[in-house]
């Protein structure tokens, strides 16, 4: 048994519940963010955050962002997408792409998808090396030492959905023309390979999830139970992150 089958499905919200708990935590969000930017209280500028999305393909991540970064300004978060890498990305070390868009003291950004790539879809579909994407795993644990060791609130997420929910989701998805644009024919044929990934997955959990940089389960199949708790997520490693570098979160309201 592995972490993916401890996650637990069943967990949802009501509407009600969701926009209630989202208000909440929207307020708390928004305080910490403005505190770790300097522009509130008294500490001057906090330790930065990184948030990694990671998940299935319609797990809802975007959603998820877009939950996540609603209440903030977005002069105070950036949010950036990393798909394949380009040909002229590819001839630098896998790591290299991310380097300008992680925050400094004081800045937040939010990544959707990142540097695992490299033991997920690469590892799968046969874009690395074996000994490629077996070397990543310690590259990997190495580079978020190094953040965490400069100061980096670390948040990695894997939201998680059953195959028969993935399934549900592409066929609305192809349905809706609004929406089909989201499917594309590699979605299928990841779909197919869900063992394979299933197996990734595990492997990069187990391999990857480290005191400073360990991952949360977000049980998805619920979008409104999802984006609650990627945002108390948040909220509780930031707080953690500031006390560890001598930042007292201000008190809640």
């Amino acid at each position: 048994m592995g972490r993916l089958d401890e996650v637990d499905l069943s967990l949802a919200l009501s509407r009600h519940e969701a926009e209630r708990e989202l208000s909440a935590a929207w307020e708390r969000l928004t305080e910490l963010r403005l505190t770790l930017g300097g522009l509130i209280g008294t500490q001057g500028i906090g330790p930065p955050v990184c948030v990694l999305f990671e998940g299935w393909d319609a797990s809802g991540k975007g959603g998820s962002i877009k939950r996540l970064v609603a209440p903030l300004d977005p002069r105070h978060v950036r949010v950036v997408q990393f798909a394949a890498p380009t040909d002229d990305e590819k001839r630098h070390h896998f790591l290299w792409r991310f380097w300008p868009a992680l925050p400094g003291w004081g800045g937040m950004a939010v990544f959707d998808r990142s540097w695992y790539g490299r033991v997920l879809v690469e590892r799968v579909d046969g874009l690395a090396s074996r000994e490629q994407w077996l070397r990543a795993y310690d590259e990997i644990n190495s580079f978020e030492r190094t953040l965490a060791d400069e100061g980096t609130i670390l948040v990695k997420l894997w939201l998680h959905i059953s195959a028969e929910e993935q399934l549900k989701r592409f066929e609305q998805r192809a349905a809706d023309p609004l929406k089909a644009w989201k499917l594309t024919e590699e979605d299928w044929e990841n779909r197919g390979k869900r063992a394979e990934y299933e197996q990734a997955i595990e492997d990069m959990i187990a391999r990857t999830d480290q005191p400073r940089a360990p991952w949360h389960m977000i049980a998805a199949e619920s979008k409104r139970y999802a984006r609650v708790a990627v945002v108390r997520t948040v909220i509780e490693a930031i707080e953690a992150g500031m006390r560890q570098w001598g930042h007292e979160p201000p008190s809640k309201r």
